[in-house]
């Protein structure tokens, strides 16, 4: 409770402990949203923390503190998604600059390339809770709490990107034999 007061207080100690918690987790939420080789998760990770922080005095109670930083990250990748499909009609004349990745294996790249190319194609909502879902491991109720819908929303949302995805990999020559074999 005392992380919570220091920062409705804005308590400069507070907003290093809150960093210093949750940057991981952050992190990892914004990587399942928007893909292992987004570019600009730094500074998406510390938009999220400057949102939170502007917005600490609606924050209740400590409990609550996880999900809601969960919640501020999954609408800040929803922000970036939708951001850069108004903008993609700009990259028409240009090939988009190359995203680094990191390469365990040249078969799991592919298939990680894969997979975000195919959740790109998916709509935004859809693919966020199959991102939380199938890709981070959160449970439904831990979906609907970070998008702030409900639970039967998510589960509606998550069987539409699930067909689309599975339709989606059976054509991705990477993917076909997982899509076979599932």
């Amino acid at each position: 409770m005392r992380l919570v007061r220091g920062l409705r207080d804005h308590e400069p100690w507070a907003a290093a402990v809150l960093v210093d918690r949750y940057i991981v987790h952050v992190r990892r939420v914004l990587t399942r949203v928007l893909g292992a080789g987004e570019p600009d998760i730094d500074d998406l990770v510390q938009e999220v923390f400057a949102r939170a922080l502007a917005g600490a005095k609606r924050l209740s109670f400590a409990g609550a503190l996880s999900s809601w930083l969960t919640s501020i990250a999954v609408f800040t990748g929803r922000e970036t998604i939708r951001r850069r499909s108004r903008w993609r009609w700009l990259w028409f004349t240009a090939d988009p600059p190359e995203r680094p990745a990191p390469q365990p294996s040249a078969e799991v790249s592919d298939a990680a390339r894969a997979v975000y190319a195919l959740l790109d194609q998916l709509p935004v909502d859809e693919r966020i809770v199959f991102a939380l879902r199938a890709v981070d491991g959160m449970d439904v109720r831990e979906v609907a709490a970070a998008c702030k819908v409900s639970v039967p929303t998510v589960r509606r949302r998550l069987a539409r990107a699930e067909r689309r995805f599975h339709a989606l990999a059976a054509q991705c020559e990477s993917l076909s034999a997982w899509v076979r074999s599932s």
